[in-house]
């Protein structure tokens, strides 16, 4: 009798969860799954802690927070195609390069203050010390050693503004 009751309930409850997807309304059946895992979520917890399980969840957590920090350089290099792919997911458009020149400085251009702080000088920096620091920065961050297409313009252009000025 046990068995067949066992057996009875998932049927019913299946029968019972089909039927309200079919007469509930879309965004209504979107909250009622959000609350379902939360309280799904809540109940293997304790489940987890009343058996003496839950050390299992520590651990698979440990492990991945270490496999994260050690992935971190290889995310870390892909951070702006990891960016324009979340762009794409998440439905917002990429910014077209007027918006971003737009959200520069106006014509493209860099203030010597910008300048001086993208390279790291004072004010009064003479032209070997701005080379010194453009050759440091850009051996550093340049694209084929690694580092951003952005970075590299922003370090070239600090130093065609301080050469220029």
């Amino acid at each position: 009798m046990l068995r067949i009751l066992l057996l009875l309930v998932p049927i019913l409850a299946i029968y019972f969860v089909i039927r309200w997807f079919q007469t509930s309304a879309t965004e209504d059946i979107g909250k009622q799954l959000k609350k379902l895992a939360w309280i799904g979520a809540i109940v293997l917890l304790l489940l987890l802690a009343g058996t003496g399980k839950l050390n299992v969840l520590f651990a698979m957590l440990g492990v991945a927070i270490a496999f994260i920090i050690r992935l971190m350089p290889i995310i870390l290099h892909y951070a702006p195609q990891l960016h324009r792919l979340w762009q794409f997911l998440g439905g917002s458009r990429p910014q077209s390069h007027e918006q971003k020149s737009a959200r520069q400085s106006p014509r493209g251009s860099m203030t010597k203050a910008e300048a001086l702080e993208v390279l790291g000088l004072k004010p009064n920096a003479s032209k070997q010390d701005i080379i010194d620091a453009h050759r440091k920065l850009i051996s550093k961050l340049h694209p084929d050693r690694g580092g951003s297409d952005y970075l590299a313009a922003q370090i070239n252009l600090a130093k065609k503004t301080l050469m220029a000025g």
